[in-house]
C-alpha cells in the first residue's frame, strides 16, 4: 500500500505531541527527524507514494551516516509518526545493538578535567557558566532540568523537577547553594529561574554546550569529552564510586519509577545528603 507525504501533516504531527505532553526537547526532535525523512522523500520524488521499502530505504541511508544508537533514535521519532497517522505497514525495526557494560574510556570526563574547565570558566569571566557545570555536577540533574534550579528551590536547599510525567526531588548540597545566592546577589536576581538569558528564557542547550566547548583550549580538555550530559555521567560515575548504592543513584537521577516520596519515607534523606557531599565536586 502507497501513502502520500502531505506538509500540512508536519502541523498535526506537532498538535498531537504537545497534546502527548511531550516536552519541548523531545517535540523538537521528533519534529527534526520527522522532517529530515520528509526531505529524504522529496529528493527523491516520492512523496505520493510512500511504502515500506522507501522507509527501508531511508533507514539504510542513515545507517551509512550515523551511529547505531542515532539511527535508532531517528527511527523511534519517524515510528511515532506512523502509528499517529495509522501508516502501521511502514513501521521499521530498530537496528539491534549490543548493550556495553562500559562507557568508552577516551569519552571519559576525568574530576581533574572538570576542575581545569572550572579554573577557565572563571579566567574568561564565564561566571554563569561556572555555576551551570557546578550545578550540574553537584546534583546530577539534566541539563534541560536546569530551569528548575530556582531562587526558591536555593532557599529550600532542594528542587522539585516534573520530567516526562514524573516529580522527584534534587537535593542541593550546602556549598552549591551558597554559590548559587552568590551568584543571584550578584546577577539580582530575587525569584524565578536562576539560569536565564537577557530576555529572561531558560539556557538553551546549544548556546551552554557551545560555550562548554568554547572552555576547551584554555582548560586543556579534549572538545570530544565536553558536552552537558557527559558532565551528568562524571557525577554518577563519581556517586556510584563513592557511595555503591545504585539504587539512591537511580532515585536522583530519575532512571526509575520509584516516587520520590518513598526515599523520604524510608529515613534515608540524611544518607543521601551526606553522599552528595561526600563527592567533593563544589568548589567556593
Amino acid at each position: 500500500m502507497k501513502y502520500i507525504l502531505k506538509r500540512e501533516m508536519l502541523v498535526c504531527y506537532e498538535k498531537v505531541l504537545i497534546e502527548e505532553e511531550k516536552s519541548q526537547a523531545t517535540i523538537e526532535k521528533y519534529m527534526r527527524d520527522v522532517r529530515k525523512f520528509f526531505q529524504y522523500v522529496e529528493e527523491m520524488g516520492k512523496k505520493e507514494g510512500i511504502t515500506k521499502e522507501i522507509v527501508l530505504s531511508y533507514k539504510r541511508s542513515l545507517i551509512e551516516e550515523y551511529a547505531p544508537s542515532s539511527v535508532n533514535s531517528m527511527l523511534a521519532s519517524l515510528n511515532h509518526f506512523f502509528k499517529v497517522n495509522h501508516w502501521y505497514e511502514c513501521i521499521v525495526k530498530s537496528l539491534k545493538i549490543q548493550q556495553r557494560t562500559f562507557r568508552a574510556k577516551e569519552r571519559e570526563l576525568t574530576k581533574e578535567e572538570y576542575y581545569r574547565l572550572l579554573r577557565a570558566a572563571q579566567k574568561e569571566g564565564k561566571y554563569r557558566l561556572y555555576c551551570i557545570l557546578q550545578t550540574i555536577c553537584g546534583s546530577g540533574i539534566r541539563v534541560s532540568e536546569l530551569k528548575y534550579i530556582t531562587v526558591k528551590a536555593v532557599t529550600r536547599g532542594r528542587a522539585v523537577i516534573f520530567m516526562k510525567n514524573k516529580t522527584r526531588t534534587i537535593l542541593l548540597p550546602p556549598k552549591l547553594c551558597r554559590l548559587l545566592k552568590d551568584y543571584c546577589k550578584q546577577e539580582k536576581i530575587t525569584s524565578g529561574m536562576i539560569f536565564i538569558t537577557r530576555r529572561g528564557n531558560p539556557v538553551d542547550r546549544s548556546n551552554i554546550l557551545h560555550e562548554m566547548k568554547n572552555l576547551c583550549g584554555t582548560a586543556g580538555v579534549e572538545r570530544e569529552k565536553v558536552f552537558p550530559h557527559n558532565f551528568r555521567h562524571m557525577f554518577a560515575r563519581i556517586f556510584y564510586r563513592v557511595t555503591g548504592n545504585l539504587l539512591q543513584l537511580a532515585d536522583i537521577l530519575g532512571h526509575s519509577s520509584i516516587e520520590v516520596t518513598r526515599i523520604y519515607a524510608s529515613g534515608g534523606i540524611m544518607e543521601w545528603k551526606k553522599s552528595m557531599e561526600m563527592l567533593e565536586m563544589l568548589v567556593e
